[in-house]
């Protein structure tokens, strides 16, 4: 059997002009079979894994087969395919790996650009769900949306996009206009496409795109959320028809997201797929999203959230003045060294309350120094509240402090393993 993570961890991780061509060459040696699959298609800069896991909850409340394509992964890889919440084991990864080997190979020695290694996960998941003939597969675009390797499908039942901010422009572009192009080209001629109103600059986008393929546009409106209200369990309201709705996700950004998948049911049931409200309820009531707002331990608090780009740090700022602004804070940050961390501080930096603990993260090679952002942060905030630490050894003393702080955890979800592999450790699983 292949050492599923090695041989993941050393594949080809590079980047190639926007093409499908590796797709269409995979799904040809498969007879095309993802043209007799159902799929629920996502893309957004924020959100993504939100409304995969709302909508995904929902399905299996029904009783529905549902295949789940998420990334990154926080722990082991085998969570970027899941069949109603099990993932993959390390037998079945190895086995198709070993079948597409040969593929691989010969398409390596004929093309300029090599597999990559988000094509191969995205090509190992679809034949994972065909082959255990799910009802509905749900999946996440990884970059982008027009020129993403998920986006080698034909007709989804559903195109979803979520929010659109600033992230990745080196690759989508620098304005929220091409931005929002790029995520459009996941809407298909004669499909539906959900999103959540936004300026109306980036709706046009996605009205102009819908009008050209003649695709029905349906849009979840801030006005149709009602009743709202919160405490430390749950968040309430009604969103049009729907009324007394709990969400287990914990911010006002994750009810757009829910209203953005209570649109997506309502366009399965008229397409004749049976979904009840006692379904949609308890999908809401107990959804899970781990490295969201996730608490991994009780006393002292730490709380892990993934926020690694503008908007996402934004959100997580709403988040802590609703539900700890009475609370000691202290944000632990890692950044990947090629996202915009200035941007990222310049926001976090308005919690004047806070104190700030930044690291290198878990891998000195891919994530902004803790020296670059001390510096920076230098700029707002007094020295004093500036720490600069090695991420396990922060956790290591925090787990052995006796103090009242909330601790976030912040920046990347690449960090989520090594932190929770640090509590796990201290507490002695």
């Amino acid at each position: 059997m292949i050492n599923i993570e090695e041989y993941l961890n050393n594949f080809y991780r590079g980047t190639k002009n926007p093409t499908l061509k590796a797709m269409k060459y995979f799904l040809e040696k498969f007879n095309n079979f993802d043209r007799n699959m159902k799929f629920i298609h996502i893309a957004g800069t924020n959100g993504k894994g939100s409304c995969t896991e709302i909508i995904a909850n929902i399905l299996i409340e029904q009783g529905y087969k549902v295949g789940k394509f998420m990334s990154p992964h926080l722990i082991k890889y085998n969570e970027r395919i899941t069949v109603n919440e099990k993932k993959i084991s390390d037998n079945e990864m190895s086995d198709i790996i070993e079948e597409l080997q040969p593929l691989i190979e010969k398409y390596n020695k004929k093309e300029e650009f090599k597999i990559t290694l988000f094509e191969l996960e995205t090509i190992m998941g679809l034949l994972y769900f065909y082959r255990n003939n799910v009802d509905f597969v749900i999946l996440e675009t990884g970059l982008g949306g027009l020129y993403d390797c998920t986006n080698i499908i034909k007709k989804p039942l559903v195109s979803i996009i979520t929010s659109i901010g600033y992230d990745h422009m080196r690759i989508l572009g620098n304005t929220l206009e091409e931005i929002a192009y790029q995520k459009a080209g996941i809407i298909k001629e004669n499909s539906d496409t959900v999103i959540f109103e936004q300026n109306s600059r980036v709706n046009k986008v996605f009205i102009d795109e819908c009008a050209k393929k003649n695709n029905s546009l349906h849009i979840a409106k801030e006005e149709d959320i009602k009743e709202y209200r919160y405490d430390n369990d749950f968040q309430y309201f009604d969103y049009k028809d729907l009324k007394d709705l709990k969400l287990n996700l914990k911010g006002k950004m994750q009810v757009r997201n829910a209203s953005i998948c209570l649109e997506t049911i309502e366009i399965l049931k008229n397409k004749g797929y049976k979904v009840d409200i006692e379904s949609i309820k308890e999908g809401l009531r107990t959804v899970i999203h781990k490295g969201r707002m996730e608490q991994l331990n009780e006393n002292p608090t730490i709380i892990f959230d993934g926020a690694h780009n503008e908007p996402a740090i934004k959100n997580l700022l709403d988040m802590t003045n609703m539900y700890y602004k009475n609370r000691k804070r202290t944000y632990i940050i890692s950044i990947l060294s090629r996202k915009d961390y200035r941007k990222m501080l310049d926001i976090l930096s308005k919690d004047k309350e806070a104190s700030f603990v930044m690291t290198s993260g878990n891998d000195t090679d891919k994530f902004a120094s803790s020296d670059e952002l001390c510096e920076y942060m230098k700029k707002y905030t007094d020295i004093n509240k500036i720490i600069k630490r090695d991420l396990e050894e922060t956790i290591e003393m925090i787990m052995k402090s006796n103090d009242d702080t909330i601790y976030f955890c912040v920046g990347s979800f690449y960090t989520y393993g090594s932190v929770v592999k640090k509590i796990n450790e201290i507490k002695g699983k």
